[in-house]
């Protein structure tokens, strides 16, 4: 049997999803489960012991047959006769491949000789809160015996890898009566020999170390009300400003994606007098501090200090940070991978929040997300006795780790708008829609905003999600709308790099019959609503002092004169000159502001569908149905415009390569002569 079809791998998933799916058990992609079977060697025809277990990366709660690595015991149980001592032991991850049993799977964690030299046929090993909570107690050792009697046996602290295997195992041998350990400065791990046992026993655990904290400890073990939080308004206001000045300080070394967090958890914490002496600490599991860094920055202002100074004081202990961090790897380096970057990944604002950061969405969010894991495992540490966390230098060694390093290395190629974030108007159909996806597709997050609410959640779902793109209701014709949409944006992925102005409308009219309300609608939607957009963009551009990406959607018709369309085609060259104005004024802000001036697309068009299709179809005195047809024979290239070609068009403004490229209008009409620039 295989992965595919042992009862033993089948349990060890049933039990993965379990535990994963509740945050009390382990963090996110924290942790890896095992089992163990007979199954029949397809070389041999004989029994064989096997082992699966989640592989490197992944998370439990989603593991799928895939993630998991199956490996002969007899061979990994080997490797104890070969293990050159502590000193080597990382050459022992190499070596699991040599046991690996079978095609495919996943490949083989740092973690894997704790679940295959453990006499057990099932092995958990998990992050909890309660569980890390004791193993970072100054006095763990006494505590989890306190809590747990013999039933549970402390381990020193060690780092993950083949000597922390041989010590579980050890201390399993000698303890029979156990069902499993606490690991100092990192977490649990149990045991049983069944999958539903083992899980039993990782739950009793944590359980009980819940109840434990609760039961002994004080009522506030992070101190007194120092700061109250601001209301729900004020600090989500003042969020929105901070976030893209705290982003492009935390650009420094490499772009970042945001994310921000206001819990009450991480607010009570940070109301509180003992949060900055516990944030210094820094974290201690591996999975925490892998992701928040050695320790978080901290503004050391109250709520109500002004934003100026607030900003001010940011870029002092921003730049204090750098120096302090680069001291911490010349402290600790030896031969060890260059220095990843000095800025922190997160930043801890008391009374209004915490801003966590990371190559993408996700990787921002989860980083946030592990120093909520903190903060839990400071306050039950705290409860009981005092936080102590592992050393700086044990820390350094898990940052700086050359399996750590190789890991990095071997993730694919960023995408070439990863870290990017965009804005689009108008972005629920047509052209707008084709867009966001592009820019997506490329690595972006998107903010899809839309007048209709339900188009604009439509397309933000397409495209992955809240780790890919948010929804916002916006009428670019209201500058209240248009600062939400960019307050929403901030909020979610830290700032926005890119702003797409399409939102429009378009009414066909001979001239004697526009009305008033027709030019105003027109020029409402569109220069109004372009300007409106681009102000706000050029202020979050130059917070971040980042640069940025502004680009109109405008049309053939800006530069065309055709009949029966006044309203229109002068809104549109209306953008097509602010094009000129914004790209002459923004460029010393490094704001490249460019046009695409697209014609004839037809196809998926919310405009054309709204009635603009069957007028103009009138005007040219061919069937509605024919009119992309029309406009395609019309073009030199007799080709069909569609949104896909404009979203190409936008790509290519944007996504890297135009770096010195501004006021620049690009048609994608398929060739109409008489609207060639000139």
């Amino acid at each position: 049997m295989t992965a595919e079809t042992h009862p033993e791998a089948g349990a060890l998933l049933e039990r993965s999803h379990r535990l994963g799916a509740d945050p009390r058990n382990t963090n996110y992609a924290g942790g890896n489960t095992s089992a163990k079977g007979v199954a029949t060697d397809p070389v041999t025809g004989q029994d064989v012991e096997l082992m699966w277990v989640k592989g490197s990366g992944g998370d439990l709660g989603t593991l799928a047959r895939s993630g998991l690595a199956a490996l002969r015991l007899d061979r990994l149980r080997a490797l104890t006769g070969v293990y050159p001592g502590v000193e080597r032991e990382d050459e022992m991850v190499a070596a699991f491949d040599y046991c690996l049993h079978g095609k495919g799977g996943a490949a083989p964690s740092i973690d894997t000789a704790m679940h295959g030299l453990v006499d057990a046929a099932h092995v958990d090993h998990l992050h909890p809160d309660s569980g890390i909570a004791l193993a970072c107690a100054a006095d763990g050792e006494a505590l989890t015996k306190e809590c747990f009697g013999n039933q549970v046996v402390w381990v020193p602290w060690r780092r993950p890898g083949f000597q922390l295997g041989l010590d579980i195992a050890a201390v399993k041998k000698a303890n029979p009566q156990a069902i499993g350990c606490v690991l100092g400065g990192h977490g649990i791990t149990a045991w049983g020999d069944t999958s539903d046992a083992c899980e039993a026993n990782s739950l009793r655990i944590i359980r009980t170390a819940e109840e434990f904290l609760t039961a002994r400890g004080k009522a506030d073990p992070f101190g007194p009300v120092l700061h109250p939080s601001l209301p729900e308004s004020e600090r989500r206001a003042r969020a929105a400003v901070l976030a893209p000045v705290v982003r492009g300080l935390l650009s420094t070394d490499r772009p970042q994606v945001g994310h921000f967090t206001d819990s009450d958890t991480v607010l009570d914490f940070l109301s509180r007098t003992e949060h900055p002496r516990l944030a210094a600490l820094g974290t201690s599991c591996p999975d925490h501090f892998l992701r928040t860094k050695v320790r978080p920055l901290v503004l050391d202002l109250p709520p109500d200090a002004p934003l100026d100074a607030a900003i001010e004081r940011l870029r002092e202990l921003h730049a204090a940070y750098r120096t302090d961090y680069a001291a911490y790897y010349e402290r600790h380096a030896a031969d060890s991978p260059p220095m990843r970057g000095a800025d922190p990944a997160i930043v801890l604002i008391p009374g209004v929040g915490m801003f966590s950061y990371g190559k993408d969405k996700q990787t921002a969010r989860v980083a946030g997300e592990f120093y909520v894991n903190a903060i839990n495992v400071m306050r039950g540490a705290e409860a009981v006795s005092t936080y102590s966390p592992i050393e700086e230098s044990e820390k350094f060694r898990i940052e700086y780790w050359a399996l750590e390093e190789a890991k990095l290395r071997r993730m694919p190629k960023p995408r070439p708008l990863a870290t990017r974030i965009a804005l689009v108007t108008g972005a629920g159909s047509g052209i707008g829609r084709a867009i966001a996806h592009r820019l997506v597709a490329e690595g972006a997050c998107v903010v899809v905003a839309d007048l209709n609410a339900g188009s604009a959640a439509e397309v933000a779902t397409e495209l992955g999600g809240p780790d890919k793109a948010i929804a916002v209701t916006a009428d670019v014709t209201e500058e209240d709308d248009i600062k939400a949409a960019f307050t929403e944006a901030v909020l979610a992925f830290g700032g926005v790099d890119i702003l797409i102005n399409n939102a429009g409308i378009s009414i066909s009219k001979p001239l004697l019959e526009t009305t008033t309300a027709d030019w105003d609608l027109q020029h409402n939607i569109m220069a109004r609503g372009s300007f409106l957009a681009s102000r706000e963009a050029a202020r979050t551009f130059i917070a971040q002092n980042m640069g940025g990406d502004i680009v109109y959607i405008t049309s053939k018709n800006a530069v065309f004169a055709g009949p029966n369309n006044i309203a229109y085609s002068a809104t549109k060259a209306d953008q097509a000159h602010q094009v000129r104005l914004l790209a002459a004024e923004l460029g010393e802000h490094g704001i490249r502001v460019n046009g695409v001036n697209p014609d004839g697309v037809v196809q998926g068009s919310g405009i054309f569908a709204g009635g603009w299709g069957a007028q103009r179809a009138a005007v040219y005195g061919v069937p509605e149905e024919k009119l992309g047809e029309f406009y395609a024979q019309r073009t030199l290239l007799k080709r069909e415009v569609l949104p896909s070609h404009v979203a190409n068009a936008v790509f290519a403004l944007v996504g890297g390569d135009l770096t010195h490229t501004t006021g620049l209008h690009i048609p994608v009409d398929a060739g109409v002569a008489a609207a060639f620039l000139r």
